[in-house]
């Protein structure tokens, strides 16, 4: 890729997107259509850590997607092993975690992997407590914290 994307469509597929979801049937299934809109997204890894509610049912509509790999924990063991064990399942070379709430924007991934894929950093963190990102199509209030 030559130059900074300057949107998602200018990045080939390369990108695993990890989900860890727990009763997100409000939303979860629009913001896996919004991820498997984005050219980057290779593989997106959901991690139901034993919903309560109808997301597990919600998500067996998308398991014939081959990008689609939905993991089932039995018992509640918490976000943070529902992303351990999604990232054991990634096999894509970059990975970033999508929160199911729908707060960020999967078409502005291209912010964070810009840097990654134009060789100026190994590793990108974002927050939205720091400087505004500069696109004015901005809807998640996602925040730049690139510094390479």
């Amino acid at each position: 890729m030559a130059g900074e994307a300057r949107s998602n469509d200018d990045i080939p597929p390369c990108l695993a997107v990890v989900m860890a979801v727990y009763n997100e049937e409000g939303t979860v299934s629009t913001i896996v259509e919004s991820v498997l809109q984005q050219r980057p997204v290779k593989e997106l890894i959901i991690v139901d850590d034993c919903s309560r509610d109808k997301t597990w049912e919600q998500l067996q509509k998308y398991a014939s997607d081959s990008r689609v790999k939905l993991i089932r924990q039995t018992v509640n063991q918490g976000k943070g092993a529902a992303l351990r064990t999604g990232f054991k399942a990634a096999t894509s070379p970059i990975l970033i975690i999508q929160d199911a709430d729908t707060e960020y924007d999967p078409r502005e991934y291209y912010v964070i992997l810009n840097p990654i894929v134009t060789g100026k950093a190994d590793v990108v963190f974002g927050s939205r407590f720091l400087a505004p990102v500069d696109i004015a199509s901005s809807t998640s209030g996602m925040q730049s914290a690139i510094n390479y």
